[in-house]
């Protein structure tokens, strides 16, 4: 039993808005009692945090002080465990009792029900109850180490308020990045016009395509549309950052809903430049996000889901997937080096020796396969793992260029903290203007169906990347029907590391005899030219281009990228040319085009010193030369893209 040094420390330690005990009068009050020992400092933690979660519907009084006012139960009885008394007059003890003190709290009553309906529960909890009660220091010390040593109950609304705004700056940092690029990509004069992939969808499946793909774009795909939806969709971000009323009515979720469905249209018009993991969990978390305006702490746990699947799930796919160096931990000794677009930093990190980096991969497992697990505990663990993740964003951030995937990634870690954390680190006009939301019955009930729903699936794609199969048949339903609106996505980034870096450069010619190189705004291309920053900021064609080195199916698009190089001039389709860093002709139409392979390497620091931070090789041919003809007749007779390529050794 804890002594009553202790309890006078933890008072001591407890001076923001002590409460006073509430003296019971009789027990026909309108409130119920809970009366403990108050000599237990461990007693007294719990009874004070389910009191302030409580929101009056509790009173807490040590047995010491109102003993004398229940004659009828034996001071005995108050020493051996705590005593809840009922508005109604009814009494309960020990582990009865506790459960029914915490069940005052909204959300926490499940476990009364369990303890009432659930055979067997009773008993288990009654003997947790005594095994607790004789050895309360020991249970203290877990408490506060787990709590901290203020018995607050959490509260998420300067948490949601501040993750809402956060997803607001994703969503702009989305929309304006593909707003810049988007003619150029997916524009009437792009490399894959939205209005031809559309009218294909539609021959293919009729009245259906509308349901498999959901745009806005069915209904005007023009250049004038995919521009009003990329700027329009940032514009009505920033109405989310800078909502000065948080939680006024309708407003929020009908900028949440509109926000999802301008994104979710431009994922469907985007087709092969709109299919990473980023944009697959931007539109899943804006989907969840949903769920917050109506203050249900369910909606914040799901959030909490979704950060566990795709942490959990980057830890388990590197491992399923067979390959050595995640094993052996020795991959990051080639990671910086072959990421899709490094930072200036990333050459710095591939010189630390292998030891360094071997111990900072065994790190990072520790984050993605350990971690993600600590966001199911209290407050202290779980904390832990938020700051881990959000150190671990930045460190990725500090060496690669991942768009605004890690600026997400810690909105969504902004979650896992509550409003005793972060007040006092917010402006004091959000403290003062928090209202406690009441979701209602139907939000709640709606929120814990689809809960279930993500939940299953969920577990169902963990279960397939760890065993590398197929998902059971019904929870890969549920994933399949939530496909067109791209709300139960699967994650998992580098299954694999390749071992060389290989660039795709393109050539042009007047001639065809002589040949300059088009370069890129963000890959690699001079080998003195050094790596950039540009997160938040996704450039999609140099993204693409990376894959396309790696011998990936690229028939789809490469040869239309080459055909509009071809028709583009000064005059005449520049959207595809503003996607690049120069024009080696000068507005002039070249005569051919075509794609040569590259190995790429860090230079050494001897290089490095020479002001060169690549040095490359060529290794083959990746594209034939091409000539302004219709696309499909440049590749050689008999052959396909694929067959035209020389692989790169």
């Amino acid at each position: 039993m804890a002594t009553r040094s202790s309890v006078a420390a933890f008072n001591n330690g407890w001076t923001r808005d002590q409460p006073t005990f509430d003296m019971p009068e009789t027990e026909s009050a309108e409130t119920a009692l809970l009366i403990y020992d108050g000599d237990c400092a461990f007693c007294l933690w719990w009874a004070r945090y389910w009191q302030r979660g409580s929101a009056g519907r509790l009173r807490i009084a040590p047995y010491q002080q109102v003993a004398n006012d229940y004659p009828h139960i034996a001071v005995q009885e108050f020493s051996r465990a705590a005593q809840y008394i009922g508005a109604e007059g009814g009494r309960s003890s020990a582990a009865e009792a506790s459960l029914r003190a915490a069940s005052a709290a909204r959300g926490k009553g499940i476990w009364l029900s369990a303890y009432r309906l659930v055979p067997g529960f009773a008993s288990l909890a009654e003997r947790i109850y005594a095994l607790i009660a004789r050895h309360r220091s020991v249970f203290y010390a877990i408490t506060l180490a787990l709590w901290g040593r203020q018995p607050e109950p959490p509260r998420f609304d300067l948490v949601c308020e501040l993750f809402l705004r956060a997803l607001g700056l994703s969503y702009v940092a989305a929309f304006a990045s593909f707003a810049v690029q988007a003619l150029g990509l997916i524009g009437s004069d792009g490399i894959l016009p939205v209005g031809d992939h559309l009218a294909r969808i539609a021959a293919r499946y009729g009245a259906a395509a509308y349901l498999r793909y959901p745009t806005v774009f069915w209904l005007n795909a023009s250049d004038f549309a995919l521009q009003a939806v990329s700027w329009g969709g940032a514009a009505i971000a920033l109405l989310l950052v800078f909502d000065a009323r948080p939680g006024a009515g309708w407003r929020r979720p009908l900028l949440l809903l509109m926000l999802f469905a301008l994104y979710l249209s431009l994922f469907h018009a985007g087709q092969v430049f709109m299919i990473y993991q980023w944009d697959l969990l931007l539109l899943e978390t804006g989907f969840l996000a949903l769920f917050l305006p109506s203050g249900s702490v369910l909606a914040v746990c799901l959030l909490r889901w979704l950060l566990f699947r795709f942490m959990f799930l980057s830890g388990v796919v590197k491992l399923a997937s067979g390959d050595a160096s995640w094993a052996d931990l020795t991959v990051l000794t080639r990671y910086f080096e072959t990421q899709p677009l490094p930072t200036p930093l990333a050459w710095y990190a591939h010189q630390l020796p292998d030891t360094v980096l071997i111990a900072a991969a065994g790190a990072m497992f520790a984050i993605e396969l350990v971690l993600p697990f600590f966001i199911f505990l209290p407050r202290r663990p779980r904390f832990l793992a938020a700051w881990s993740f959000i150190a671990f964003q930045l460190a990725i951030i500090a060496t690669g260029n991942y768009g605004f995937f890690n600026l997400l990634t810690i909105a969504l870690c902004l979650l896992l903290f509550d409003d005793q954390a972060i007040g006092k680190w917010l402006p004091r006009k959000w403290r003062g203007a928090r209202t406690k939301r009441t979701p209602s019955a139907l939000a709640t009930g709606v929120i814990a169906v689809y809960g279930v729903v993500v939940v299953l699936a969920g577990s169902g794609q963990i279960h397939a990347a760890a065993t590398r199969n197929e998902p059971p048949v019904l929870l890969a339903r549920l994933a399949e029907l939530a496909a067109p609106l791209r709300t139960i996505n699967t994650y998992g980034a580098f299954a694999e590391i390749i071992t060389e870096r290989q660039e795709i450069v393109v050539e042009g010619s007047l001639d065809g005899q002589t040949w300059r190189e088009y370069t890129f705004k963000y890959k690699p291309d001079d080998v003195a030219g050094a790596p950039g920053f540009n997160v938040p900021h996704q450039p999609r064609l140099d993204w693409q281009m990376w894959f396309a080195a790696l011998g990936n199916e690229s028939r789809n698009w490469f040869p239309d990228f080459l055909q509009r190089l071809l028709a583009a001039s000064s005059d005449t389709e520049r959207d595809v040319l503003a996607l690049l860093a120069n024009d080696p002709f000068a507005g002039a139409k070249p005569k051919a085009v075509r794609a040569v392979i590259y190995e790429y390497r860090f230079a050494s620091p001897e290089q490095r010193a020479l002001g060169l931070w690549w040095e490359r090789r060529q290794t083959g041919l990746y594209y034939p030369a091409m000539t302004a003809q219709p696309a499909g007749q440049n590749a050689p007779a008999g052959s396909t893209l694929i067959d035209s390529i020389v692989r790169p050794r």
